[in-house]
């Protein structure tokens, strides 16, 4: 099969949560561009409207962006369902939106674990359900994703955090354990340091500048630069590659 052809999304629908800023936004033009109809939901109402001119822009296949938290169980199913009326049944989803709070475990609260899990974790597994039970009478499907560092390196300040992406990691193989035999293909993406909302305040404080040392590639990450794995892991190019967590951090992690 010709190269182009491998990474070419045309007829596929994909789901982005999260997909309003930073690497979700990144990976939404980028599926966009590759051809699939992207429907990005997001919290924010004004920020969806933004990318959602982004996305036609591009001029391809249509686009859509509704709000939604995932941390309301209760709408997720409506929203998929509404994805399915307008663009067709999904083929991606990628597990993206995710928060990150504060409080090491002296001091975190029950509520904001609570929250970070629900958002980083269980919403991942009740959305990949979703479309699974979708995707298997067709035989045909991409769940991705989204990690991080921290699924493998401890947090001092974010355990939350680290927790919920390294259930993610695991969860990620378990599906794609169970998910094979119906022709779906689950991975994870492993995101370094990217510049976006959540990394804006480590600029200028000595943190920053102690990533950027270790990191081969002398640099933070731009959101664009993980929507190259993102096709990949989306496309007839990585049929035969599941249960992966793929790294895209510049070699930060081999240092």
């Amino acid at each position: 099969m010709p190269a182009p052809e491998m990474f070419n999304l045309d007829g596929r629908v994909a789901v982005v949560t999260g997909g309003n800023g930073g690497i979700g936004r990144g990976i939404a033009l980028g599926l966009a561009a590759a051809g699939a109809a992207v429907a990005v939901l997001a919290r924010s109402q004004e920020k969806n409207e933004a990318i959602l001119g982004e996305l036609r822009a591009l001029g391809g296949a249509p686009s859509i962006a509704l709000k939604l938290d995932v941390t309301d169980r209760a709408t997720l199913a409506p929203a998929m369902g509404e994805v399915e009326h307008k663009l067709g049944p999904v083929d991606i989803l990628i597990n993206n939106a995710g928060i990150a709070l504060a409080g090491g475990v002296l001091k975190v609260d029950a509520a904001s674990w609570d929250r970070v899990i629900e958002t980083n974790l269980n919403s991942c597994f009740l959305l990949s359900q979703i479309a699974a039970r979708s995707m298997a009478p067709r035989r045909c499907g991409k769940i991705i994703n989204i990690a991080s560092e921290y699924s493998h390196f401890g947090n001092p300040i974010l355990p939350s955090y680290a927790a919920s992406k390294g259930g993610l990691v695991q969860l990620t193989k378990s599906m794609a354990v169970e998910l094979a035999p119906h022709n779906i293909q689950v991975n994870a993406l492993v995101p370094g340091w990217i510049e976006s909302d959540l990394t804006a305040p480590m600029i200028g404080r000595p943190f920053y500048d102690q990533v950027v040392k270790r990191t081969p590639a002398g640099r933070f990450g731009r959101p664009e630069e993980c929507a190259g794995a993102a096709v990949f892991l989306a496309s007839r190019a990585s049929d035969f590659v599941t249960g992966a967590a793929v790294v895209v951090d510049g070699g930060y992690a081999i240092r």
